[in-house]
């Protein structure tokens, strides 16, 4: 296993990150722990999950996936052993009503309830890495392209997020902090007024980033790069729809979008065409799909993390597989051939 500084911070997380959030409705308990023995095993010392786990999310899964985290801590004894990232959701105006009474926020009061549920989930003392797990403000995030603007009059000022962020880190509840689906304004907003203003400084931003979606590459990139603020990438399958099991509209009993009543992203009009193309590549060159995909995410130079997730044991190991993968000059030349021709189908 390959490991890399997470920011600024003296932490060296693996280049694979574990992806938890099937667990709890894709994936059982027992399965749950059996993903986490596995990934230890293989060397990966970083784990990723959030609040509103499991996804798809509803009412009845909340929180389940963070306590069959904590019965693995337990039962194993290993917390000491994993850097642990969780996320608070920001505002969802109509949605999430069984989050803090329908009222979640990025403010004061939100963050501390946040932390301490979740501490109390996990049943540990403190979460190395504290995401906002997107801004309270508006922007285009989860698919939408292009900023519209709209009424932030109940965001919550950055600068609040941030102090509250920091008396969560100087009660030792949360060691570092870090973003999620952030555009290059918000980051930057969040490192200048960090540095201004002696606060916590965000050492990551966990944004979705694969062959399907490199729009992370047109600003963030550099910002991660120069600010050391790495990203966390996830879904780095495009939610498996790089494996080729969603073409031509197919929905296979029992997978995401089988369970999810959303609209997947990744279901766009050339998303197909791209697939195929890379599905090419990957047959010509003998590798599997899926090794493709992520071998290509694992060597940016501005990913510090692949969060990688999986259903099966079997798709686990092929994951975690991929840091073995160095792809040729001429399949990243074939890479970049077909981005020219169809760039972020699915952003």
């Amino acid at each position: 296993m390959e490991y890399r500084r997470l920011g600024r911070t003296d932490v060296q997380v693996s280049a694979i990150c574990l992806g938890t959030m099937t667990w709890g409705r894709q994936n059982t308990e027992a399965e749950g722990h059996a993903q986490m023995d596995y990934a230890l095993e293989r060397g990966v010392n970083f784990w990723d999950t959030a609040e509103m786990y499991a996804i798809p999310p509803i009412e009845e899964s909340y929180g389940s996936t963070e306590r069959i985290i904590s019965t693995w801590f337990e039962s194993r004894g290993s917390r000491d052993k994993v850097v642990l990232a969780s996320k608070a959701i920001g505002r969802a105006p109509g949605g999430f009503g069984w989050i803090r009474e329908g009222q979640a926020r990025l403010d004061r009061d939100n963050l501390v309830r946040a932390v301490e549920d979740s501490l109390s989930r996990l049943k540990t003392d403190y979460i190395d890495l504290y995401q906002f797990h997107w801004p309270d403000r508006t922007t285009a995030r989860f698919g939408a392209r292009g900023y519209k603007g709209g009424d932030d009059a109940e965001a919550t000022p950055i600068e609040e997020t941030l102090r509250a962020a920091d008396d969560l880190v100087r009660s030792g509840k949360v060691r570092f902090i870090g973003l999620s689906n952030e555009s290059p304004w918000g980051t930057m907003t969040f490192l200048r007024l960090a540095d201004q203003l002696g606060l916590p400084r965000v050492v990551s931003v966990q944004n979705a980033y694969n062959l399907l979606n490199r729009s992370y590459e047109d600003g963030l990139a550099e910002v991660s790069v120069r600010e050391q603020a790495g990203l966390l990438a996830y879904s780095p399958l495009a939610a498996a729809t790089l494996t080729g099991k969603y073409l031509d509209g197919a929905v296979p009993p029992g997978t995401r979008r089988a369970l999810d009543h959303r609209k997947s992203r990744y279901d766009k009009v050339n998303a197909d065409p791209a697939v195929r193309a890379y599905l090419d590549i990957a047959k010509r060159h003998g590798l599997d799909p899926a090794h493709l995909a992520l071998a290509f995410v694992n060597r940016q130079p501005f990913v510090t993390s692949n969060i990688i997730g999986a259903t099966s044991m079997e798709h686990l190991k092929t994951n975690i597989d991929s840091i073995e993968i160095n792809l040729s000059e001429e399949v990243l030349k074939e890479i970049e051939d077909v981005h020219e021709r169809l760039p972020n189908p699915c952003p």
